[in-house]
């Protein structure tokens, strides 16, 4: 159900915004507005206010297929208009005001993303501390040099670096750095408060096309530094059946020494021999006391590799720090932030038109819903990150030059502006169609991705 609710709001203020836009700009420029839609097909709940701008009479309607909106504006093109009225028709203005008509929208959903993401650095957020756990074997931060229990205290591209704040955002940055092809620099100070080190991440040998867990793996910087301590355990699992308890601290398993929760997981997951899982002989600390015990991992598929687990949640929860920024830096970080990803989705769709990057980074309606459940279970900060993302992710894709978008408008519009002349009716259609059909194809692709992240 909490996915739902927070599927639904989410859809309803993003779609809302972005209508708001539209319709704001209509009225500024004296287009009379005749229906502002939140939704399609059938209406649920019609509304006039009695109070309205000057020369509108706008209804105001939800309607029962989510999935959009509109606003219906008074235009010659659609129906006849009287002569006394023909001034407040969209298809009269200047240029300039119908291109910020429809820019409007894209722009509101840009506007909406800074507003969310400064509220998220006004409120706070408990996010772990950017101190590393130990990093896969034979990936790209061993090869740097990490070996585990280092603070990042600094990281950026091409020697301009910035303070590391949390985890997060050490893993944002380097999703920027892998997808764009961008070196990171990081400053990092070693364990036991040793002096701090610059070292750098070679992340355009990764050539990146799929933004998914595996990243991080190839990278070798999966999570925060955690106490390698067994949590809830399942009944009847392999940890159970071992002897294992909730608050055993793993000492070592065989002769390696663990210190991480993370570390402990990745020695479970590559217990698997000959396509079978291995025993492994953990050393434990249980009340203060040394306990040897023999696990043997259960076999789980993961795609095409068989992994082990022992069915218990493994890792004590990160060290966290609150992240949170004053009035005007936070207004600041949000700007920068929305411009980032907008940045982002802007590089990852180009690369996905230009093949260097794989069509599985589309997702549609299942994962946002998914999201939006999980993002919403995680608190009010985690929500608002979700829909400042989604935001940005709108704003961006309706300034796509498709004919049926804004964007595709707004082409329209740099046409005549060039020409003189505004496209013909004829090749209107055309466009039109070329990019339902279009439009099509992306959302097939995008649901395709969606099942089979969700149910393959």
């Amino acid at each position: 159900m909490l996915t739902v609710v927070a599927f639904i709001v989410a859809l309803g203020l993003l779609i809302a915004v972005h209508e708001y836009g539209h319709y704001r700009v209509a009225v500024a420029c004296g287009v009379r507005v005749i229906r502002f839609s939140v939704g399609f097909g059938k209406t649920l709940y019609r509304w006039k206010p009695r109070r309205q701008h000057p020369g509108q009479d706008t209804e105001f309607v939800i309607a029962a297929f989510p999935l959009g909106g509109y606003v219906r504006m008074l235009d010659e093109r659609e129906a006849p208009v009287s002569p006394e009225e023909r001034h407040c028709a969209f298809n009269t203005q200047p240029l300039r005001s119908r291109a910020a008509i429809v820019a409007a929208g894209p722009v509101a959903n840009l506007l909406l993303a800074v507003v969310l993401y400064t509220l998220v650095n006004w409120i706070g957020v408990d996010e772990p501390r950017a101190v590393l756990a130990p990093p896969v074997a034979a990936s790209l931060a061993e090869r740097a040099g990490l070996v585990g229990g280092e603070q990042v205290t600094r990281a950026g591209f091409d020697g301009a670096l910035e303070p590391v704040q949390s985890f997060e955002d050490l893993r944002w940055r380097l999703t920027r750095g892998a997808l764009d092809g961008r070196d990171l620099t990081l400053e990092v100070a070693g364990p036991q408060g040793r002096g701090p080190r610059e070292l750098v991440l070679p992340l355009r040998q990764l050539e990146v096309k799929d933004a998914d867990a595996q990243l991080f793996r190839r990278i070798g910087l999966l999570s925060a530094l955690t106490r390698p301590e067994i949590g809830e355990l399942v009944p009847g699992g392999a940890g159970e059946r071992a002897g294992l308890r909730r608050g055993d601290l793993v000492r070592a398993v065989g002769a390696t020494p663990i210190v991480d929760g993370q570390q402990l997981r990745e020695a479970i997951r590559v217990s698997v021999q000959d396509g079978a899982p291995k025993p492994q002989d953990w050393k434990i600390e249980r009340a203060g006391r040394p306990l040897t015990l023999t696990v043997t991992p259960e076999l789980r598929a993961e795609g095409a590799v068989r992994i082990g687990r022992i069915g218990a949640y493994v890792g004590a929860p990160p060290e966290m720090v609150k992240v949170r920024q004053g009035p005007i830096d936070g207004v600041w970080r949000g700007v920068t932030r929305t411009w980032e990803v907008s940045a982002l989705t802007v590089r990852m769709m180009f690369k996905m038109v230009t093949g260097e990057a794989s069509l599985k980074n589309l997702s549609g309606p299942l994962t946002i819903a998914d999201y939006a459940g999980k993002s919403a279970s995680l608190g009010l900060t985690q929500y608002l990150v979700f829909l400042a993302l989604i935001s940005v992710s709108l704003g961006v894709l309706n300034l796509m030059p498709l004919p049926v978008l804004d964007g595709g408008h707004l082409m329209y519009y740099l046409w005549e502006a060039l020409t003189g002349k505004s496209i013909s009716d004829a090749w209107m259609e055309r466009l039109q169609r070329g990019g339902v059909a279009l439009l099509l194809v992306m959302m097939s692709i995008a649901l395709f991705n969606d099942v089979t992240r969700l149910f393959g």
